[in-house]
Order: C-alpha cells, then sequence, then structure tokens
C-alpha cells in the first residue's frame, strides 16, 4: 500500500553507497523514516530533493517488518536555503529537531509540534539567528508535552519571569523584537537547561553553541 504525507527531513544518514535513509517530522504520521534507494547516484530521481529541513510531498511503501519504509517519490516543496548559508541558524535548527526526536515517539501523530518545527525553522530564515529563539522553542515544546514551568511557583526574578512568559505565550514575530541583556540570557539559560535535565534526564548535545 502506498501512502502519502508532507514532512521535514530532520535528518539524513547513508545506508549503502548509493542509498540514504532519511528521517521525517509530519503533521499526521508523526515521525517515520525511509529509504531513498539509489538516492546517492548523480542521475537518481531523489537527487537535489533529500537534504536537511526540505519540506516535501512524499510518497512510501510501509514495510510489514520494520519501521523504515520505502521512499517511493519526493516533490520538494521549500528547501529553507538561508539554513545552508548562516552556520549559527543551521546549529539552532539541527538542536531543534534533534529536541522534537529524543521527546516524540516514532510513528505517533504529532500536528502541533510539527507546527512549531515549521515556525522555528520560518523564524531562522526570516531573522536570523537570535538569542532567543532556541529558548522560546524549548519552551513552546515544553508546553506542547505537558512540562511547561510553573511560572508562578518557580522561585524566579520578576525580569526572567516575564521574559519566559512573552517566550511561551508570544508568537514569532513579538519573539523576534525581544531584546535580552547578556545576563538575563545567561539566566535564562541556566534555568531551562536545569529544568529540561530535569524532566527530559538530558539535552541534546549542542545546545551551548546555540545562544549566538
Amino acid at each position: 500500500m502506498i501512502e502519502t504525507s508532507t514532512g521535514l527531513i530532520l535528518r539524513t544518514r547513508p545506508l549503502t553507497d548509493t542509498s540514504l535513509i532519511v528521517h521525517w517530522l509530519t503533521e499526521d504520521l508523526g515521525r517515520l523514516a525511509t529509504v531513498a534507494k539509489g538516492a546517492r547516484r548523480s542521475k537518481s530521481p531523489f537527487a537535489g530533493k533529500l537534504d536537511l529541513f526540505y519540506l516535501a510531498r512524499f510518497s512510501f511503501q510501509r514495510s510489514r517488518r520494520s519501521e523504515l519504509h520505502q521512499l517511493r517519490e519526493a516533490d520538494l516543496q521549500k528547501t529553507h536555503a538561508v539554513l545552508r548559508r548562516d552556520m549559527q541558524a543551521l546549529q539552532q535548527a539541527s538542536y531543534c529537531a534533534a529536541l522534537v526526536e529524543q521527546t516524540t515517539e516514532t510513528e505517533t501523530p504529532v500536528p502541533a509540534i510539527y507546527t512549531l518545527m515549521n515556525g522555528v525553522l520560518g523564524q531562522l530564515c526570516n531573522h536570523g539567528p537570535q538569542a532567543q529563539t532556541v529558548p522560546a522553542f524549548e519552551l513552546k515544546l515544553l508546553a506542547e508535552l505537558g512540562l511547561q514551568p510553573d511560572l508562578e511557583k518557580e522561585k524566579l526574578k520578576p525580569d526572567l519571569r516575564q521574559i519566559l512568559r512573552v517566550l511561551h505565550e508570544g508568537d514569532w514575530a513579538k519573539i523576534s523584537k525581544l531584546k535580552l541583556a547578556t545576563a538575563q540570557l545567561a539566566a535564562l539559560n541556566r534555568f531551562l537547561g536545569g529544568f529540561m535535565v530535569y524532566h527530559l534526564g538530558k539535552v541534546p548535545a549542542g545546545r551551548e553553541r546555540t545562544a549566538g
């Protein structure tokens, strides 16, 4: 049976000299992995269509024996090209993707998290990497997981509590205008880092490189 979906590519890795494993985040099917046979050949029909953070409409043949399915077609819709020109933006996007992979189960629909991931990629492409982007993503993801901090009960300075509230509740346009002092940013990252380690057990590698 052939199935179709639209998804973001969160990660790719070689399977053989000619084939590629592609990890997708979709709205309706959640995270899933596909094998793109022959995708590493220069004349493959997948050439130029399967790269990190590409958005594509794709079809696949579901495997009966594993969670690794066969990719049949991919129709590229968006490349988020800015991420290939800005290393800091790419690092922030990669960290967000790793956090999604850590906190979600495979093949379980996560429409709000799919929307959130699309939103942060749009933010990075439109405004470039900003120090507040990753903390905002972390807070919004924690909220979708039901793990958001209770800002009234946490022992926080008033300015940090207000920053956390804006990052949690604000849209990306509002968040992009937020100006943080160095001390505020350090306090924000300390709080969120400790909070996530307590509730998630760990955070993906490279978080310290995303602050800008």
